[in-house]
């Protein structure tokens, strides 16, 4: 007679093996260049898209499997901005980056961050270098972005003069080590184009948040550089269908207000007047001596409008 299985055996559940993401496999450890001193590198990882979909089924039960393909079903809920699922997937970099740039790297609090300490060592010897040609201009509309570039000969003269300059910080920094002066002291005048390092640890969710907004065309450039890297690089070999969503549906989407969707559905009905007078209602075209005020709002949606190609009623023509 067959063996009966007792209460323990079972209710026993089954082994789950671990999801693995075999391209990421691949490149683990491996160091990609940014910048002409930086790299980021992934040092471990937990999940794959299946881990997606695995979550997911958790909350909505075994049946969903019937309606949905993993692939929708990750579309789906990157869609409809359904986060959880996504945050039981983390991954670990090792990086190494100016530190004016981590300045902003590190305002993303939703990661964990263990960063090389100069209290403790010395000052990694490695400064981010300016080549004559990428000198940037400071954008007239835009306190805190940039716009074109400084002419290279120029640049030519900025390039010395930094190279001067970081040859000299790290001269009086290393003389002020060996009269013994302590390092949290010895480093204060380092510039912020010294690179450091970190370990870098953060759930899915909050790495597309990050990417979404460091690789924006709006970015600082710099730290564009390693978003963009991140995506590219690692996430795509990571992830490759949630990626392929979050592109769909973040980075190449557009997003409409409340307002943006009135003056499109006026411009949609053919009616330009409602569609400017409704521009002028939410204070869009107030008029200034050379025509109109800048008005972000205004021009965000005229770039959406030209992405549509749909006209802009108010533009002058030329």
């Amino acid at each position: 007679m067959p063996q009966e299985l007792d209460a323990t055996q079972a209710q026993s559940p089954e082994k789950v093996e671990r999801f693995r993401a075999p391209e990421l496999d691949a490149v683990l450890g491996q160091a990609f260049k940014v910048l002409d001193d930086g790299f980021v590198r992934v040092v471990d990882y937990m999940g794959s898209d299946a881990s997606i979909v695995q979550a997911a089924r958790v909350s909505y039960g075994s049946g969903t499997k019937r309606v949905h393909e993993d692939r929708g079903l990750i579309r789906y809920l990157l869609r409809h901005r359904h986060t959880t699922p996504f945050e039981m997937c983390e991954i670990k970099l090792h990086v190494r980056v100016p530190m004016d740039c981590w300045r902003q790297w590190i305002r993303h609090r939703t990661a964990s961050v263990n960063e090389y300490s100069t209290r403790y060592s010395v000052a990694i010897d490695a400064a981010q270098r300016t080549p004559p040609g990428e000198w940037r201009l400071q954008a007239a509309g835009n306190r805190q972005g940039s716009a074109g570039f400084i002419d290279p000969e120029k640049g030519a003269v900025l390039s010395a003069k930094e190279e001067e300059l970081h040859r000299l910080t790290r001269r009086y920094y290393e003389e002020r080590l060996r009269a013994g002066v302590a390092r949290e002291q010895a480093r204060k005048d380092l510039p912020l184009s010294t690179y450091t390092e970190a370990y870098w640890k953060i759930d899915l969710h909050n790495l597309l948040h990050f990417l979404a907004l460091r690789m924006d065309d709006h970015a600082q450039e710099e730290i564009r550089a390693y978003a963009c890297l991140i995506g590219n690089e690692i996430v795509r070999r990571w992830m490759p269908i949630a990626w392929e969503a979050f592109q769909d549906y973040r980075m190449q989407a557009l997003e409409l207000s409340r307002l943006e969707v009135d003056v499109i559905a006026a411009i949609g009905r053919g009616d330009s007047r409602a569609a400017t007078d409704l521009a002028r209602g939410f204070g869009w075209l107030e008029e200034g001596p050379k025509g109109l005020k800048p008005n972000r709002e205004r021009q965000e949606l005229e770039e959406k409008l030209d992405r549509l190609s749909l006209p802009v009623p108010w533009r002058r023509q030329d």
